[in-house]
Protein backbone atom coordinates (compact mmCIF):
# COMPACT_ATOMS: atom_id res chain seq x y z
CA UNK A 1 0.00 0.00 0.00
CA UNK A 2 2.72 2.60 1.19
CA UNK A 3 4.75 1.60 -1.93
CA UNK A 4 1.81 2.23 -4.00
CA UNK A 5 1.35 5.60 -2.50
CA UNK A 6 4.58 6.39 -2.99
CA UNK A 7 4.44 5.80 -6.30
CA UNK A 8 1.63 7.59 -7.76
CA UNK A 9 3.53 10.94 -5.84
CA UNK A 10 6.19 10.14 -8.04
CA UNK A 11 4.19 9.71 -11.03
CA UNK A 12 2.45 12.87 -10.22
CA UNK A 13 5.54 15.20 -9.57
CA UNK A 14 7.99 14.01 -12.36
CA UNK A 15 4.56 15.08 -15.11
CA UNK A 16 3.38 17.75 -12.87
CA UNK A 17 5.80 19.92 -11.33
CA UNK A 18 8.42 18.71 -13.14
CA UNK A 19 6.75 19.73 -16.71
CA UNK A 20 5.99 23.20 -14.82
CA UNK A 21 9.11 23.66 -13.81
CA UNK A 22 11.38 21.85 -16.30
CA UNK A 23 9.92 20.97 -19.70
CA UNK A 24 7.88 24.24 -20.00
CA UNK A 25 10.68 26.51 -18.71
CA UNK A 26 13.39 24.55 -21.18
CA UNK A 27 11.26 25.00 -24.27
CA UNK A 28 10.70 28.49 -23.73
CA UNK A 29 14.55 29.19 -23.10
CA UNK A 30 15.94 26.86 -26.10
CA UNK A 31 16.96 28.68 -29.37
CA UNK A 32 18.16 26.40 -32.33
CA UNK A 33 21.17 28.38 -32.44
CA UNK A 34 22.25 29.56 -28.70
CA UNK A 35 22.00 27.35 -25.77
CA UNK A 36 21.27 28.31 -22.07
CA UNK A 37 23.46 31.11 -20.99
CA UNK A 38 22.89 31.81 -17.30
CA UNK A 39 24.07 35.16 -15.83
CA UNK A 40 26.53 35.65 -13.44
CA UNK A 41 27.83 33.28 -10.94
CA UNK A 42 26.31 35.26 -7.88
CA UNK A 43 22.96 35.23 -9.42
CA UNK A 44 23.84 31.07 -10.01
CA UNK A 45 24.65 30.66 -6.56
CA UNK A 46 21.28 32.41 -5.09
CA UNK A 47 19.35 30.56 -8.03
CA UNK A 48 20.84 27.45 -6.53
CA UNK A 49 20.05 27.91 -3.48
CA UNK A 50 15.58 28.85 -4.31
CA UNK A 51 15.36 25.42 -6.25
CA UNK A 52 17.25 23.75 -3.51
CA UNK A 53 14.69 25.49 -0.73
CA UNK A 54 11.36 24.75 -3.57
CA UNK A 55 12.62 21.16 -4.25
CA UNK A 56 12.82 20.64 0.01
CA UNK A 57 9.26 22.86 0.15
CA UNK A 58 7.47 20.56 -2.72
CA UNK A 59 9.16 17.38 -1.12
CA UNK A 60 8.41 18.18 2.21
CA UNK A 61 4.64 18.63 1.09
CA UNK A 62 4.34 15.57 -0.83
CA UNK A 63 5.54 13.89 2.17
CA UNK A 64 3.09 15.21 4.24
CA UNK A 65 0.04 14.26 1.86
CA UNK A 66 1.07 10.90 1.59
CA UNK A 67 1.89 10.58 5.48
CA UNK A 68 -0.65 12.47 7.31
CA UNK A 69 -3.15 13.00 4.73
CA UNK A 70 -2.98 9.63 3.13
CA UNK A 71 -3.39 10.69 -0.47
CA UNK A 72 -1.10 12.61 -3.00
CA UNK A 73 -0.78 16.07 -4.58
CA UNK A 74 -2.73 15.06 -7.82
CA UNK A 75 -6.45 16.47 -7.60
CA UNK A 76 -7.79 12.84 -8.32
CA UNK A 77 -6.16 11.52 -5.55
CA UNK A 78 -5.83 13.58 -2.60
CA UNK A 79 -5.29 13.48 1.14
CA UNK A 80 -8.29 11.72 2.90
CA UNK A 81 -7.18 13.57 5.99
CA UNK A 82 -6.65 17.56 6.23
CA UNK A 83 -3.43 18.09 6.31
CA UNK A 84 -2.28 21.04 8.69
CA UNK A 85 1.42 19.79 10.10
CA UNK A 86 4.85 20.84 8.81
CA UNK A 87 5.13 23.87 6.26
CA UNK A 88 1.05 23.60 6.26
CA UNK A 89 1.06 25.21 10.23
CA UNK A 90 2.63 28.19 8.48
CA UNK A 91 1.02 28.56 5.07
CA UNK A 92 -1.81 27.22 3.06
CA UNK A 93 -0.20 26.10 -0.60
CA UNK A 94 3.61 25.65 0.46
CA UNK A 95 3.91 22.97 -2.23
CA UNK A 96 2.53 26.18 -4.82
CA UNK A 97 4.90 28.04 -3.37
CA UNK A 98 8.04 25.97 -3.59
CA UNK A 99 7.28 25.36 -7.45
CA UNK A 100 7.20 29.29 -7.81
CA UNK A 101 10.65 29.61 -6.17
CA UNK A 102 11.94 27.34 -8.18
CA UNK A 103 10.20 29.22 -11.55
CA UNK A 104 11.94 32.47 -9.99
CA UNK A 105 15.53 30.82 -9.70
CA UNK A 106 15.31 30.39 -13.08
CA UNK A 107 14.31 33.67 -13.97
CA UNK A 108 17.25 34.39 -11.91
CA UNK A 109 19.50 32.23 -13.97
CA UNK A 110 17.65 33.44 -17.27
CA UNK A 111 16.26 36.72 -17.32
CA UNK A 112 14.32 36.83 -20.71
CA UNK A 113 10.75 38.38 -20.64
CA UNK A 114 9.31 35.14 -21.85
CA UNK A 115 10.01 33.40 -18.70
CA UNK A 116 8.78 36.54 -16.91
CA UNK A 117 5.94 35.69 -18.23
CA UNK A 118 5.40 32.19 -18.09
CA UNK A 119 5.86 32.62 -14.02
CA UNK A 120 3.30 34.88 -13.62
CA UNK A 121 0.86 33.22 -15.66
CA UNK A 122 1.92 30.03 -13.39
CA UNK A 123 0.81 31.49 -10.22
CA UNK A 124 -2.28 33.07 -11.57
CA UNK A 125 -3.35 29.71 -12.73
CA UNK A 126 -2.25 28.53 -9.10
CA UNK A 127 -4.21 31.24 -7.39
CA UNK A 128 -7.30 30.74 -9.68
CA UNK A 129 -7.07 27.21 -9.03
CA UNK A 130 -6.65 27.65 -5.26
CA UNK A 131 -9.77 30.07 -4.54
CA UNK A 132 -12.35 28.60 -6.90
CA UNK A 133 -11.58 24.93 -6.84
CA UNK A 134 -9.25 23.88 -3.91
CA UNK A 135 -10.64 26.32 -1.10
CA UNK A 136 -14.14 25.50 -2.43
CA UNK A 137 -13.95 21.72 -2.45
CA UNK A 138 -11.77 21.41 1.10
CA UNK A 139 -14.55 23.25 2.48
CA UNK A 140 -17.13 20.60 1.33
CA UNK A 141 -14.64 17.91 2.44
CA UNK A 142 -13.23 19.42 5.81
CA UNK A 143 -15.75 21.86 6.71
CA UNK A 144 -15.26 23.32 10.11
CA UNK A 145 -12.18 22.28 10.80
CA UNK A 146 -11.20 23.44 6.99
CA UNK A 147 -12.60 27.15 7.62
CA UNK A 148 -10.83 27.56 11.13
CA UNK A 149 -7.26 26.44 9.71
CA UNK A 150 -8.07 29.45 6.67
CA UNK A 151 -9.46 31.77 9.50
CA UNK A 152 -5.77 31.23 11.69
CA UNK A 153 -3.13 30.21 8.25
CA UNK A 154 -2.94 32.77 5.46
CA UNK A 155 -3.44 31.68 1.62
CA UNK A 156 0.09 33.02 0.83
CA UNK A 157 2.83 34.16 2.68
CA UNK A 158 3.55 32.98 6.17
CA UNK A 159 1.59 33.00 9.60
CA UNK A 160 3.26 34.83 12.37
CA UNK A 161 2.64 31.86 14.60
CA UNK A 162 2.98 28.00 13.78
CA UNK A 163 -1.47 26.75 13.58
CA UNK A 164 -2.28 24.03 16.20
CA UNK A 165 -5.03 21.67 16.20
Amino acid sequence: MRFLLAFKVMLFTVFVPGAVTLYFPYSLLSTPVGGLQPTNLVLILLASLFILLGVAIYLRCAWDFAVEGLGTPAPIDPPKKLVVAGLYRWTRNPMYQGVLLILLAECLLFPIRSLLVYVASVALVFHVFVVLYEEPSLGIRFGVSYRDYCQKVPRWGFAFRPFSI
